[in-house]
């Protein structure tokens, strides 16, 4: 009898027992669509560079005390987050390709904007989940000696990362649940998307995205995540008010048939942005690991476009190279940011 490797626990709303899934979500692809979107992929796929610019930015301040928000974009969805004293890692990934081993899965086409010692001490780690452009273990396990913190992750991810090295300080949440870092309250939130590490472990630990609550307001992580009816973006609000910022991938959508139950496309990213209220986004999940089909430049493009025919200024919604640091009111000006400067990648 099949059974769950990574968690035990009772049924739930999104648990039957031996899965995670979305209530009332997409049925999982199926081998023959995987096929099909791999075979139209080798004909269709559009060239990318092997290497991008990156921005070069000053290193980190130890800490950003106060209301002040300082976000530092490392790659594809890769942030370090400084407020209220409190330093949070996002999803860290500094290895060269996004698979098994290191060896095999795309590779780069930017590096990280920063390299591991350049990072602060860390409070927390914040992982959403644990497809490899997201779960790097060998990045996981560096930071561990480097920058010891504790995991916040999702259900049954931490047996993974315990398993994989059991240095690893890996901390389990459910949707709906809440942890506390310094002043910070980090609330674990739905995403409409899956995971998987490997062949029969589809579903077995569960996805998230993360509302990190300050003094200021709130910061919308929302890892990968589809778009559904747009009814979980909704309850959002309803449940947290408007965002200060909000973190929103617009990579990975093509072949719309296949990606859309799991990746939002830039009109989606648009609308999740209106349905939060955010006062800023910042865009994150493409540029640096070639995982689909569309264009290098296209999610790009195609947010300006979203953003110029809904109206919103793109000062609100930025889509910026790795490298570069969001400042939001309230930071000391002793370490306010000069402008970056363009770096090619040397990846």
């Amino acid at each position: 009898m099949t059974h769950n490797r990574y968690y035990s626990g009772p049924l739930s709303d999104h648990f039957d027992g031996l899965r995670f899934f979305v209530p009332g979500g997409a049925p999982d692809k199926s081998i023959r669509d995987l096929l099909t979107m791999l075979g139209n992929a080798r004909r269709e796929r559009a060239p990318w560079p092997t290497s991008a610019p990156i921005l070069t930015s000053p290193p980190p301040p130890a800490r950003v005390e106060g209301s002040g928000l300082r976000v530092h974009f490392i790659g594809h969805s890769t942030f370090l987050i400084q407020t209220e004293g409190v330093n949070l890692l996002l999803d860290p990934v500094w290895s060269e390709r996004a698979g098994p081993w290191g060896r095999i899965g795309p590779r780069r086409v930017t590096p990280p904007a920063l390299g591991m010692e350049q990072l602060p001490a860390l409070d927390a780690i914040l992982l959403t989940h644990n497809h490899y452009d997201h779960m790097d273990i060998a990045t996981l396990s560096k930071l561990a000696r480097l920058r010891p913190c504790p995991i916040l992750t999702p259900l049954g991810n931490d047996s993974i990362l315990r398993r994989a090295d059991a240095k690893l300080d890996a901390r389990p949440f459910d949707w709906g649940d809440v942890a506390e870092v310094g002043p910070l309250r980090v609330h674990v939130e739905p995403a409409l998307h899956w995971s998987a590490r490997g062949r029969g472990d589809r579903r077995m630990a569960l996805w998230a995205s993360f509302v990190v609550e300050g003094e200021k307001g709130k910061i919308y992580c929302a890892g990968d995540t589809g778009y559904g009816d747009g009814a979980l973006f909704a309850e959002l609000y309803r449940k947290h008010g408007p965002m200060r910022l909000a973190l929103l991938p617009i990579g990975a959508y093509a072949p719309r048939w296949f990606m859309r139950d799991q990746h939002i496309d830039p009109d989606e990213a648009v609308a999740v942005f209106q349905a939060v209220r955010a006062e800023r986004a910042f865009a994150c999940h493409w540029g640096a690991f070639r995982l689909t089909d569309e264009p290098y430049d296209e999610p790009v493009r195609r947010l300006g476009e979203a953003l110029a025919r809904e109206r919103i200024p793109a000062g609100s919604f930025l889509a910026e190279p790795s490298g570069y640091v969001l400042v939001m009111a309230g930071l000391d000006p002793a370490i306010q940011e000069p402008p970056p400067t363009e770096k090619a990648s040397d990846s």
